[in-house]
């Protein structure tokens, strides 16, 4: 299926967020949201999904966000998403990354705001905003794309920082995410603080250290 380019720009509400999530299949680390507000009169053609980039341009891009537009981050715990669910979770930090950004913007919920989700759901709890969901939205409307990249860059810095904490499980490397190597730490070593004990690939090993 073909999904064409969402014309973001024609919307008639004068704040259009875009927002998505990064490390929903990961075994281990929080997932991290991004809303971002982009000015419509820079280019931002080059902000696409980030797993089409390379890091060091998702880092480049990522600083031209920060510096050129408006961005937030969200995000929901490893406890939150083992209480609650990933996907619950994933809405939760997008939520939070949403109203991160309305503050900073002096702004509340309103009809005023039009929210693009990555995906096929809304986000629960912005009862007031309109919301459009959009398959490959990240592809198709570059304020879900900006949003993408900064959520990517925050949380691999993430990860790689928590393994100088945990390095027997290489999170610089896999970012957490179910690779052969990381699955094979995980049963040598037992699961960390930071893994994710309600998903497949971990629960199995709680308690094996």
């Amino acid at each position: 299926m073909k999904y064409e380019p969402y014309p973001w720009k024609t919307l008639k509400e004068p704040i259009i967020i875009g927002v998505d999530e990064v490390g929903r299949g990961c075994l281990a680390g929080p997932v991290y949201a991004a809303a971002a507000l982009l000015d419509p009169a820079q280019s931002t053609d080059e902000f696409v999904d980030s797993k089409a980039l390379t890091a060091k341009k998702r880092e480049v891009l990522a600083d031209k966000i920060k510096n050129n537009h408006n961005v937030c981050l969200g995000f929901a715990s490893v406890e939150e998403i083992d209480e609650i669910n990933i996907l619950q979770a994933s809405l939760l930090a997008m939520k939070r990354a949403v109203l991160a950004l309305l503050k900073e913007l002096g702004e509340k919920p309103g009809s005023h705001v039009h929210l693009l989700v990555d995906g096929n759901q809304r986000v629960p709890g912005l009862d007031e905003i309109t919301q459009t969901p959009l398959v490959k939205g990240d592809f198709r409307a570059p304020p879900i794309g900006a949003a993408s990249i900064v959520a990517k860059v925050t949380r691999d810095q993430l990860l790689m920082d928590l393994a100088t904490q945990y390095p027997e499980y290489g999170f610089e490397k896999h970012k957490g995410y179910c690779t052969k190597d990381h699955k094979q730490a995980i049963e040598k070593w037992g699961p960390c603080p930071e893994h994710r004990k309600s998903f497949s690939g971990v629960k199995e090993f709680l308690g094996h250290s």
